[in-house]
């Protein structure tokens, strides 16, 4: 009995280094995973249309417990896109990405939000995996519109190549972030699959499989939007 109450303490007191040993990136993608379950379950939330529509999808965690997020003008997070030369493909493994820009901490007032953005064509696409982009200038970005009801071809949605959402307070909304900058995370992919890697090999080339701790979030992808509905001529241009 007494052997049996060491092991059971030893055991005990081991769990925390095991919790420990997950990276804070890994911790990441688990967040996107559930910032992206929390906002698909939102009623009038992003419009499932748009997502059919969207080549990648971008998620930005904010609110946190152990502090990776938005600091007032920064969030890190992770993009996934569908696979295939034209993406029609299931969902690629996600690639961490970073927000950045005093523009965003203006607009949310300080307050922790979540982001959601849907990049909506292959050349916002292949711009944002290729190299640091600004939007608004770089790629053209606008607000998402929200709602079952929501038009899938206004103009707004028809020239925009990043949609944006955010949540904050329990508040879901379309949000600009025109002049805020959109970049790979380099150092933080490659602690997560320990070899330096673009985003366009993780995400394009396929040079990696989807991690543990990103499997929430592809799998969401995969099931909320199993096919990409673009006009297929717009996928070849």
């Amino acid at each position: 009995m007494k052997k049996t109450g060491v092991l059971v303490v030893a055991i005990f007191l081991a769990c925390p280094t095991f919790a420990a040993n997950e990276s804070r990136e890994q911790k990441r993608l688990e967040a996107c995973g559930q910032v992206f379950k929390d906002i698909m379950d939102i009623p009038d939330g992003i419009p499932k249309e748009l997502l059919n529509k969207a080549e990648c999808v971008i998620v930005i965690p904010t609110v946190l417990k152990f502090a990776i997020g938005v600091g007032g003008d920064f969030g890190r997070g992770a993009i996934s896109c569908r696979t295939g030369q034209h993406f029609t493909g299931h969902w690629s493994a996600p690639a961490l990405f970073a927000l950045e820009g005093a523009n965003i901490g203006f607009q949310l007032g300080g307050e922790a939000t979540d982001f959601v953005l849907l990049v909506m064509n292959p050349k916002g696409a292949n711009s944002i995996l290729g190299s640091k982009v600004k939007l608004g200038a770089d790629a053209s970005a606008a607000a998402g519109p929200k709602g079952r009801a929501a038009a899938a071809d206004t103009d707004i949605v028809m020239k925009a190549e990043v949609l944006s959402y955010s949540r904050s307070r329990g508040l879901f909304a379309g949000i600009s972030l025109e002049g805020s900058t959109l970049r790979s995370d380099g150092s933080a992919n490659k602690k997560l699959y320990g070899r330096s890697l673009s985003a366009k090999e993780i995400v394009r080339e396929g040079k990696v499989g989807v991690p543990a701790s990103g499997r929430e979030l592809v799998s969401l992808l995969d099931k909320k939007s199993p096919k990409n509905e673009s006009d297929p001529v717009s996928l070849k241009e």
